[in-house]
């Protein structure tokens, strides 16, 4: 059996590493940009903001959601999406506590 030495870790530094993974790719910054925009949920004006196919944005909402920096609601054949916001905040606190006390040349 193989043996994830994420678990070698504390919780908070697995799950910010996660986020800081997710947040990784200029298009899923876009993405999280859009959604803070909007007022509600979004369906499928995602793609037309991004210069990537269907399916390759679905990838890229896949990944925010599997960290659950944003949330998808079915709606019939569609999902719609919208911030996560106590996940964003809880992400602004770990990153807070991260560079706390920062004595640096």
């Amino acid at each position: 059996m193989a043996f994830s030495k994420a678990a070698s870790f504390g919780e908070i530094d697995v799950e910010l590493a996660a986020l800081a993974k997710a947040l990784s790719h200029p298009a899923r910054l876009v993405i999280l940009r859009f959604l803070v925009k909007q007022s509600g949920c979004i369906c499928s004006d995602i793609v037309a903001e991004l210069p990537l196919s269907q399916s390759t944005v679905s990838q890229h909402l896949k990944v925010l959601r599997d960290v659950d920096l944003i949330k998808g609601d079915i709606d019939g054949p569609k999902i719609c999406y919208c911030i996560n916001q106590e996940k964003i905040e809880r992400c602004f606190a770990q990153m807070r506590q991260l560079f706390t006390n920062l004595n640096c040349c």
